[in-house]
């Protein structure tokens, strides 16, 4: 009778996660999209080519290492004509700048799965610190990073010459981005 009681009491303890390092970017999983406003009307798109290397390892995410990679040629608007213009000089400028860059510098723990990330963000040649939370979920398989923050694209020269004021295209930009790594 004591150890039924025993093993029905050791049964309903919540489980606790083991500690895991994960190591290997899954492109293909992960995700980054932008939303903007043209013309006052909600827009959005996101690259399909993600590429970096990460470690993290959540018993010390605050020696998280992640540099992450986007094949600026890889956006994808929901039209074949403004992908085909964005790529041009006056927007990404894809044929100089092939890669926006993100290198962490700080990963900060918050609360359980929430961190505060610093890096440096450089696109087309800009380069800016951002600072945004994120949040880590994780199981032994996989790692999902999640998060959100906003840039001005005037700072990152999207959009030089007429396509650098405002009124058509809004100076504010979203980011969303779900990363997925493996150990």
């Amino acid at each position: 009778m004591l150890l039924r009681t025993l093993s029905a009491a050791l049964l309903s303890l919540p489980l606790v996660a083991n500690a895991a390092t994960f190591t290997t970017l899954v492109p293909e999983k992960s995700e980054i999209q932008f939303h903007y406003e043209q013309m006052g009307v909600n827009m959005d798109g996101f690259f399909k080519g993600i590429d970096g290397s990460l470690h993290f390892d959540t018993d010390a995410p605050e020696k998280a290492q992640v540099t992450l990679e986007v094949q600026m040629q890889s956006v994808d608007t929901g039209s074949e004509e403004a992908d085909s213009e964005v790529v041009k000089k006056e927007w990404f400028n894809a044929s100089d700048f092939p890669t926006a860059t993100f290198k962490a510098q700080s990963i900060t723990p918050k609360a359980d799965n929430e961190y505060e990330v610093a890096g440096l963000l450089s696109i087309k040649g800009h380069e800016q610190t951002i600072r945004f939370p994120a949040k880590v979920e994780t199981t032994d398989e996989q790692a999902t990073f999640s998060g959100s923050f906003s840039l001005l694209r005037g700072d990152y020269a999207i959009g030089e010459g007429a396509w650098s004021k405002f009124d058509i295209v809004a100076n504010d930009v979203r980011i969303d981005f779900t990363i997925i790594a493996t150990p």
